[in-house]
């Protein structure tokens, strides 16, 4: 593999199918582009204004669904930003490889919803975090 790259994140749309009584959200497969395995998933909630960040996983692929709101995901790398808004009205999976850092904020509903999931399980000792004044950004308004 070459050097990591913002470019190596990858973006899916998915699949909304209305139906009476609610959605149907499409999530991931096992044989969608950028499964990189199964550790776990898990549900992450951010308040509209909140911001969660920095972080960066030393071995983990996530994949980012927001089924509920929308969330503002940056990332951060070589002195390069990347931001993608997905979430209701943009409704995708994000493919985070690792060592990239990333921070996301909640920007639209009261409580916005994030989905991981993660190719290997949760290692508090595999992800290095950093606070959010050390990584220099523009949250800008909401």
């Amino acid at each position: 593999m070459g050097k990591l790259t913002l470019q190596d994140i990858k973006i899916f749309p998915l699949i909304k199918v209305s139906t009476v009584g609610g959605d149907i959200l499409h999530g991931l497969k096992k044989t969608d582009s950028g499964f990189d395995g199964f550790g776990e998933a898990y549900f992450s909630q951010i308040h509209k204004g909140s911001i969660k960040a920095w972080k960066q996983h030393k071995l983990m692929t996530m994949n980012l669904i927001v089924p509920i709101g929308t969330i503002r995901f940056v990332f951060f790398l070589n002195g390069e930003y990347r931001e993608e808004k997905i979430g209701t009205n943009n409704y995708a999976r994000v493919v985070v490889p690792p060592g990239i850092w990333f921070g996301f904020q909640g920007i639209e509903s009261t409580d916005n919803l994030l989905l991981n999931i993660a190719s290997i399980p949760h290692d508090p000792t595999e992800a290095i975090r950093l606070p959010l004044e050390n990584i220099t950004y523009s949250w800008g308004a909401l």
